[in-house]
């Protein structure tokens, strides 16, 4: 229930992913029977969601949220920088997953900028994310896995510029109108952690979710929000001059916030110091 909440009130303008994952970890969590780790691949361009929602839901499950000694985060460039000791990663990844599972098996694992880590480090975790009962007697079925990339967004932008093209609301977009496109798009990026990787290949990603391009509106959203936590009464005239202050795509519609809600909480800044 506080995960549905937490993202009717905070996240806007991404009504598939609030129903995606709500569906997708509630049911886990409530499935006694599990098969395999339930595993959330987000994408989308910078400051539509994709860390707020992985922190939303280690919220929902944890008392300490991203703090729990049982969330672990791992940043491809700062945990993973050199391509030469990908074979050193590998050992250390596997090794630091087993560790941790075998501690908690309700362990989450969140894995931010796939987008930059290098091809073939992620799918040294493969045997972790399968269909077994036991490895080396530790079962990971409890587990959660999360990847963030901005791979897809290219695509992701297009499906979402061909329903405003055609006169149809954000709304009208259905998972089944981008996920497939989705995972191809990103298995055959070779900018991606993901590239030709078997856990796309071998169906162990439970679900791509698609972070929607903020749009005008959304951005404005996004200010309140921060306005009021930080104590503020609204005024909406800051709150349409840092809309303004954003910047828009295609140049020629500029429907789209390029960089979402990333920046708004510097822009603040300036208004309240």
């Amino acid at each position: 229930a506080a995960l549905q909440e937490n993202l009717d009130k905070k996240l806007f303008g991404q009504h598939l992913v609030s129903k995606v994952v709500v569906k997708a970890v509630r049911g886990f969590l409530n499935n006694t029977n599990a098969k395999k780790p339930l595993a959330l691949s987000l994408h989308g361009w910078t400051g539509t969601g994709k860390n707020f929602v992985s922190k939303i839901v280690a919220e929902s499950i944890y008392k300490k949220g991203l703090q729990s000694k049982y969330v672990h985060q791992f940043v491809a460039t700062l945990h993973f920088p050199h391509a030469h000791s990908i074979n050193l990663y590998k050992d250390q990844l596997q090794s630091w997953i087993r560790g941790n599972v075998s501690i908690c098996p309700r362990s989450l694992f969140i894995f931010d900028e796939m987008d930059k880590m290098h091809a073939g480090l992620i799918d040294s975790i493969k045997p972790f994310l399968d269909y077994y009962e036991l490895l080396d007697g530790v079962s990971y079925r409890q587990a959660i896995f999360i990847f963030l990339s901005n791979a897809g967004a290219e695509k992701i932008t297009e499906v979402a510029l061909d329903f405003w093209r055609n006169g149809r609301t954000r709304e009208d977009i259905q998972l089944t109108d981008i996920q497939n496109a989705l995972s191809v798009s990103v298995f055959n990026n070779k900018n991606s952690g993901f590239w030709h990787s078997t856990l796309i290949d071998r169906n162990l990603i439970d679900y791509f979710i698609p972070f929607l391009p903020l749009e005008y509106k959304h951005v404005k959203m996004c200010v309140r929000v921060e306005i009021e936590s930080r104590g503020y009464a609204v005024d909406e005239d800051i709150v349409s001059r840092i809309a303004d202050e954003m910047t828009y795509f295609p140049r020629e519609e500029r429907i789209y916030s390029d960089k979402g809600c990333k920046t708004v909480d510097a822009k603040l800044d300036y208004y309240y110091d």
